[in-house]
């Protein structure tokens, strides 16, 4: 597929421009996706413990109001309160739904839970989101890795965060002919990471030496003979954007075939112990076909987790040292 894709900076996505903010010692962050135009947008949850905000907005049977921003952030259901700042700032900059009374920006959001890592009580918060809003309104931002609602991401949790790896935020985008397609995503997953063209491991459960990678499924087939709670900091978190015009029902099954990259990609994925969730926005006029778009969307958000895992790296003494 190669042959036909040329990979582009998501500077290069007209309609969309991201902004992060992070406190550095808490280990936690804000990634805001903001849609200068509006964007119409769906949504798939397949995890069983999201923490997310105004996710009803990307539903056909709501109103067909454009969506202003999309905001990925850690802290779990703490770090909804993001959002407060996000909108307090697109106010202030003229932008929302006018209601006749007041501008109500239309914001919705997803939360990693990143409480293990850095300093539990340090969650984003109105001035986190503000600052991160402000970000993306001045400049989209590429940075990849602990940027973000990357700053705390992990991935490998089934004993705990000290023998978890250390992940973080995504981007990969691409363009064939006039239609561009980007992904950015914060990896924070109970299961392990894998190149999905190879199936090499590339990040998640370690030995307690850290020396050496444990396969987590095996592992979990061995210490699930009964229930147990697994709920240790997880939850991968995403949205790919597009600029083809699609409506909501059809962002709804584009977000549903960006997921497939979470289960090619990590394993175990979707699980109680997650909130996994992505959102597909649309912010342009280009005239293309659903599946071929769902099925890029798929394959940039491949990209993207690597790119998750790739430019996180730190060494052990540094992540051993922010592990709660």
């Amino acid at each position: 597929m190669e042959q036909y894709l040329q990979e582009i900076s998501i500077r290069e996505m007209e309609g969309v421009s991201l902004g992060h903010a992070q406190d550095e010692e808490g280990k936690t962050g804000v990634t805001v996706i903001y849609f200068p135009g509006g964007a119409q947008a769906g949504c798939q949850i397949s995890g069983g413990g999201p923490a997310s905000r105004e996710t009803p907005l990307t539903s056909p049977l709501t109103a067909d109001n454009p969506l202003n921003a999309v905001v990925l952030s850690g802290g779990s259901a703490y770090g909804l309160a993001a959002s407060d700042g996000v909108m307090r700032c697109l106010e202030e900059h003229g932008i929302g739904y006018q209601t006749g009374f007041a501008l109500v920006p239309l914001v919705c959001q997803s939360c990693i839970f990143d409480l293990g890592y850095g300093k539990s009580s340090v969650r984003p918060d109105s001035t986190m989101g503000y600052e991160a809003c402000e970000n993306a309104l001045r400049f989209s931002d590429d940075r990849m890795g602990n940027v973000g609602a990357g700053t705390g991401a992990s991935a490998g949790k089934l004993f705990g965060m000290r023998q978890a790896s250390k992940t973080g935020l995504g981007i990969y985008a691409v363009k064939l002919g006039e239609l561009k397609v980007a992904a950015i995503v914060a990896v924070n997953a109970f299961g392990d990471i894998f190149h999905p063209e190879n199936g090499q491991k590339i990040a998640g459960l370690m030995d307690p030496e850290r020396k050496n990678f444990l396969n987590l499924e095996e592992q979990f087939m061995q210490v699930m003979s009964a229930p147990r709670d697994l709920f240790q900091s997880n939850t991968t978190i995403g949205c790919v954007v597009t600029n083809a015009a699609f409506d909501k029902a059809k962002l709804n099954k584009i977000a549903a075939m960006a997921g497939n990259a979470y289960a090619r990609c990590i394993s175990p994925v979707g699980t109680m112990a997650d909130g996994d969730s992505v959102y597909a926005c649309s912010t342009g006029r280009v005239v293309s076909d659903v599946n071929l778009v769902g099925t890029l969307s798929a394959r940039v958000m491949e990209k993207a987790i690597q790119n998750a895992v790739k430019y996180s790296a730190v060494d052990d003494e540094e992540y051993l040292k922010n592990c709660l």
